[in-house]
């Protein structure tokens, strides 16, 4: 039997404030609490296993406003470890005063890695884009949402959106779709186009492109979601079928840039921002990715699976 030995005789143990600075003390490793963590991934275990299907949680307060990604950087703090590589990206911008300061923060109360290349991140952390690379079974994205409730187009009422989903009755949904196409010939739902995951349950993608839906069918990496707000959790696991609502005569499309390329990378086959150059006032297109054009620019070639820019 080994003997007792008193608390203040015992060798300190290998702590990961040893690896900080002394500012940072003050925080718990990734500012949440123990307790929070654990709820946030249970919660996840749950959402997992259910995909699509929305799960509450106790959403804590945090250095941000929310609305501002409170949802997406808690899933972040509660998965990091400090083996991690942590990627954020703001509608496809690494750059952007939104994704520089959650990474700022991370940084401050875990000292994790931070990257702006896809492939070399294990956890990504996104506001309204997937990445133009394909991720792999090793990576997280975490997606912050600011509406979970895709049935909130047509019914406000909270309680009666449980029961909806709970029925499987989308009938609703259908119709308004339906009446998007007789008034306007096209669906008009940009951003938030709503999808059915795993057969079964109707899911919000967060505001992502439709350009992006197509990404969420099969998927290599675990999709996470998170409304800090709302105060709901979902996932999409990897290898789960996602579809679009689509008519039988009236097909889901994605946005169409009509030939154009990327004005810095040549790149073609992405998702174009379009934007007006300061000192000729002409329309040009570039990359919303912004790492994936920075990395075609820097090895001189097209991605593999889109077409080589011709000379003129």
């Amino acid at each position: 039997m080994t003997p007792c030995v008193p608390l203040e005789q015992m060798p300190p143990a290998a702590d990961w404030r040893d690896a900080l600075p002394a500012d940072r003390h003050r925080y718990s490793y990734a500012f949440l609490d123990e307790g929070a963590k654990r709820e946030i991934r249970r919660k996840l275990l749950k959402a997992v296993a259910i995909p699509g299907c929305q799960v509450a949680f106790g959403s804590r307060e945090m250095p941000i406003a929310r609305g501002w990604g409170t949802g997406g950087l808690q899933l972040t703090l509660a998965l990091i470890g400090p083996e991690d590589v942590l990627k954020v990206i703001d509608q496809g911008a690494d750059d952007s005063v939104n994704a520089v300061n959650i990474k700022k923060f991370v940084k401050r109360v875990t000292d994790a890695a931070l990257t702006t290349d896809t492939a070399a991140a294990t956890l990504i952390q996104t506001r309204h884009r997937i990445p133009e690379e394909p991720l792999h079974p090793h990576q997280l994205l975490v997606f912050q949402v600011p509406i979970p409730e895709p049935l909130r187009l047509v019914e406000p009422s909270e309680r009666k959106t449980r029961r909806m989903h709970a029925e499987a009755d989308y009938s609703r949904m259908w119709l308004y779709l339906y009446e998007d196409i007789v008034k306007f010939g096209a669906i008009t739902v940009g951003a938030r186009y709503p999808v059915i995951v795993n057969g079964r349950h109707l899911m919000d993608p967060s505001p992502i492109p439709r350009w992006d839906v197509p990404k969420l069918n099969h998927g290599e990496a675990l999709l996470l979601f998170c409304a800090g707000r709302e105060k709901r959790i979902y996932a999409i696991p990897p290898h789960t079928r996602v579809e679009p609502l689509a008519f039988e005569d009236f097909a889901f499309r994605v946005e169409a840039f009509d030939g154009r390329r990327c004005e810095r990378c040549g790149a073609s086959g992405t998702f174009l921002d379009e934007v007006v150059d300061d000192q000729t006032g002409r329309r040009i297109y570039t990359c919303s990715d912004s790492a994936f054009c920075d990395k075609t620019r820097s090895q001189g070639l097209q991605s593999p699976h889109r077409p080589e820019k011709k000379n003129r």
